[in-house]
């Protein structure tokens, strides 16, 4: 029997989307094209593939069955192609779709754009927001090609690669009344804090390695971005834990001051993921390599 090879990545778009609308915007077809090919698919593998519920639709027991096969076969195809392409970044146009958290755009994202603007001015980053949920950023479908942040527990279908480890310090404003050249443990448990709510799993973190010491913090204020923990810190007495790339770009600000945490409060991770199509991608992994070389740089520095 004859294939078309066309009706694959169809299948495995309707898959990872669960949902027909999306399906049809990420392949770049109209409904009824998909919906057409859905039919084909159906007739050719004799089951219906997937069925419509209340919020999109789901697969049936055959697609389950077929679907590891079929990602892996055109994981292959990919790698085929993209492995014979030569990639100059110098002369390179191409939009790439990422996922930072809000540590990662805030401490990392600003030199990669620097880096690109040298060496890759024609590639553009799109930033799209990390959520809550990993899945939210587009990278477990293939939308968005790569998430950075703190990962925990990924799907099978995407490559981890560990960045750096991260450290925390915390941060008040110059003219503390109470605070000197150090900060110790009494006085952090009698202040009152800044959180910063996102990203969620960096916030578990943080309060997971308190709790781990023993310490106690009084949260005063939660904000939703690290951009809005200075203005904040320079029109009160609180104190703020940030991690430490975060804290080095604070310190250029003459209001605040930087001091080590009055405890060590260890590292948390960041990681950088990507979906396994883009392993053999050579624009994908010279961005990689881009991101790895400058987070190295910046803990160094």
């Amino acid at each position: 029997m004859r294939y078309d090879l066309n009706l694959l990545p169809v299948f495995i778009t309707l898959m990872e989307e669960r949902n027909v609308t999306r399906a049809a915007a990420r392949l770049g077809i109209t409904q009824p094209a998909l919906s057409n090919a859905l039919a084909r698919l159906r007739l050719v593998l004799r089951d219906p593939l997937f069925v419509r519920e209340r919020y999109g639709i789901q697969p049936t027991p055959v697609a389950l069955d077929l679907a590891p096969a079929i990602a892996e076969a055109l994981a292959k195809i990919d790698d085929a192609i993209l492995g014979q392409q030569e990639f100059d970044p110098a002369q390179a146009d191409r939009l790439l779709t990422i996922a930072p958290n809000s540590y990662v755009e805030f401490a990392l994202m600003p030199a990669v754009v620097a880096r690109l603007r040298d060496v890759a001015p024609g590639i553009k980053l799109r930033l799209v927001p990390y959520g809550n949920d990993l899945a939210d950023t587009g990278v477990i479908s293939g939308t968005t090609a790569m998430a950075l942040g703190r990962l925990v527990d990924p799907p099978d279908n995407l490559i981890v690669q560990h960045l750096m480890d991260e450290s925390l310090a915390c941060v008040v404003r110059a003219g503390h009344p109470d605070v000197g050249d150090t900060l110790t443990r009494d006085q952090y448990e009698r202040m009152k804090h800044v959180n910063v709510l996102p990203p969620g799993r960096m916030r578990a973190g943080l309060f997971q390695a308190l709790q781990q010491r023993g310490v106690k913090r009084e949260v005063a204020v939660s904000v939703t971005h690290f951009l809005a923990v200075p203005e904040m810190i320079a029109v009160t007495d609180y104190c703020a834990t940030l991690p430490s790339l975060i804290c080095r770009r604070l310190a250029q600000d003459p209001r605040l001051r930087i001091l080590p945490a009055p405890v060590d409060l260890g590292t948390f991770p960041v990681d950088m993921a990507w979906h396994v199509r883009y392993r053999h991608d050579p624009a994908h992994r010279w961005l990689r390599s881009l991101m790895a070389d400058v987070a190295r740089e910046l803990q160094s520095a």
